[in-house]
């Protein structure tokens, strides 16, 4: 019989510290979520299991693998306590703007290094592949410091990157990066493409590259046409809108490397801002995802 895990609905920060304040509390939750039917070998399936308890692990009674419920997920080989992670599990999903690794650093008491990894290592999970349907708006824009004239200036440090993004009307969002600064029609066609249902409806500015589309509309900003009926990209550019806030107000300077990344990060927030059951549903994402190595990240 399975058993339905404890606090699967979302909760407030005070109940996240009394209902997860030791190791093991922590990880008997991992264990909930990781294994509802039962602890399982991840090497052979079976359900007949020891437990060491002095070391927090598993004995396969089948195929003597020994295991503990962090084995071969984003958590593996952390010296970090579970207690910080879900922490910051929780800071992440529940700050609109998100958070920095140095604001992370001094509310878990550790190093930048250690908070950065965290992070990324949380991000790395946080990816939506479900394509968008019904109304959707697209548009591109440039995220980065300075303006889009920076391009030319020798004294830009940080050129900005080019953002593909579409969303549904009242739901999820998907962007991109592009390599070059002027997205072309073979870059939208490809990302929508990758991104959206054959039978979306798809609303756009007025941009050569979206000309021809099947199914689109658009209204023309050159002139001043901001809305005509139901056709705008008013969700888009308040999508924009808010990760450019993200950028600017929490994290301050991210680099081309790492930023889709961030993105990702930012996208999963707004998919999941009217999940009640986030928390739950992100420490799934981390327990079902490989180990991220620290080298990988930096190489």
């Amino acid at each position: 019989m399975s058993r339905k895990p404890t606090f699967t609905q979302d909760i407030d920060l005070v109940s996240l510290i009394e209902a997860f304040n030791s190791e093991a509390k922590c990880r008997t939750y991992l264990e909930e979520l990781r294994w509802p039917e039962g602890v399982h070998c991840p090497r052979c399936g079976s359900d007949k299991i020891s437990r060491i308890v002095k070391r927090n692990q598993f004995d396969c009674d089948a195929c003597r693998y020994q295991f503990s419920v962090t084995a071969g997920t984003i958590f593996n080989d952390s010296h970090l306590p579970l207690w910080k992670w879900f922490l910051a599990v929780y800071v992440m999903g529940e700050s609109k703007k998100g958070i920095s690794a140095n604001q992370l650093k001094r509310m878990l008491g550790v190093s930048y290094k250690t908070a950065w990894y965290l992070c990324h290592r949380i991000r790395a999970t946080m990816v939506d592949t479900e394509p968008l349907s019904g109304t959707v708006e697209a548009d591109e824009t440039w995220m980065g410091h300075g303006r889009r004239n920076s391009y030319r200036s020798r004294e830009a440090k940080t050129p900005l990157t080019t953002v593909l993004g579409a969303v549904e009307r009242g739901g999820r969002v998907r962007v991109t990066t592009v390599d070059h600064r002027y997205p072309t029609k073979a870059d939208i066609e490809s990302f929508l493409d990758s991104v959206t249902a054959e039978d979306r409806l798809l609303y756009s500015d007025a941009a050569k590259m979206y000309e021809d589309l099947p199914n689109h509309a658009s209204v023309d900003h050159s002139v001043s046409e901001w809305v005509q009926g139901d056709i705008h990209t008013n969700t888009i550019e308040s999508v924009w809108s808010l990760f450019k806030r993200s950028l600017i107000g929490s994290y301050h300077k991210v680099s081309v490397k790492h930023l889709p990344a961030y993105l990702d990060e930012m996208t999963f927030r707004y998919n999941n801002r009217e999940n009640e059951y986030l928390f739950r549903d992100t420490l799934l994402r981390l327990i079902g995802a490989e180990p991220l190595e620290y080298a990988e990240l930096v190489s």
